[in-house]
């Protein structure tokens, strides 16, 4: 995780990009060891080649994040790249005088060497820096083991403007497929949503390759039923 793969929306929600060298494990017992990610960002853990927990390798990157905004620069920095990983294993760097008590506080518990040590998720909201900000907490989803939610009425206008076939297209958002069809439908939301339409939100996941087809083709609904299981 490093600055240039953190965007902006533009309703100032944060993006995560580039998946390149990402990994699935389960936590909490789940290792990874495989080193990769930008050598000023990498976790000690990770440079020393140990096994390592993808989460706390991903909250030390974070903390260079952090100290690189407040701070306008890195915390680890130098022209030789068997000097900088000396440094990185040590923890040795500086926080400058300008930061707050609780700014510097919060930092140094996230850039520990020690991942049983360093901060997790929990202790870092509970940080005073941290709850100074307003939390916009939302619930996550885990594309290819739960059902993407579908929006009725975006849906509709996809099928509408691009003749899109009704069971394929519903499988696919809700699959997170990379395809036309997913990047369609989530271009025509998020235009929707910068054009402040008015449409219904739907919160729960939405059956569509059941519900829809029923619908538009009438007492096929246990038939579609059937042919979505099997196709899966």
């Amino acid at each position: 995780m490093k600055p240039e793969n953190l965007l902006l929306d533009f309703d100032k929600t944060l993006k995560i990009v580039d998946f390149g060298l990402s990994n699935l494990y389960e936590p909490p017992e789940g290792l990874l060891k495989t080193a990769c990610g930008s050598p000023c960002y990498a976790a000690p853990e990770m440079i020393a080649g140990k096994k390592y927990q993808g989460l706390k390798t991903d909250i030390w990157s974070s903390g260079v994040v952090l100290y690189a905004m407040v701070c306008g620069f890195l915390p680890f920095e130098d022209p030789k790249t068997s000097n900088l990983y000396k440094k990185i294993l040590a923890g040795d760097f500086k926080i400058p005088k300008f930061l707050s008590t609780d700014c510097a506080h919060f930092l140094s518990k996230i850039l520990q060497t020690d991942p049983e040590v360093r901060y997790g998720i929990e202790e870092m909201r509970a940080h005073p820096w941290y709850k100074q900000f307003k939390d916009k907490q939302l619930e996550g989803l885990f594309p290819g083991k739960e059902l993407m939610p579908l929006n009725d009425v975006i849906y509709e206008q996809m099928l509408d403007e691009f003749g899109f076939d009704p069971d394929y297209s519903v499988k696919c958002i809700e699959a997170n497929r990379h395809n036309y069809i997913t990047a369609t439908y989530h271009l025509l939301y998020k235009k929707a949503l910068r054009q402040n339409k008015p449409f219904v939100s739907v919160t729960s996941h939405v059956h569509g390759s059941v519900d829809r087809v029923s619908e538009m083709a009438g007492g096929q609904a246990n038939q579609t039923r059937q042919s979505r299981h099997s196709q899966w």
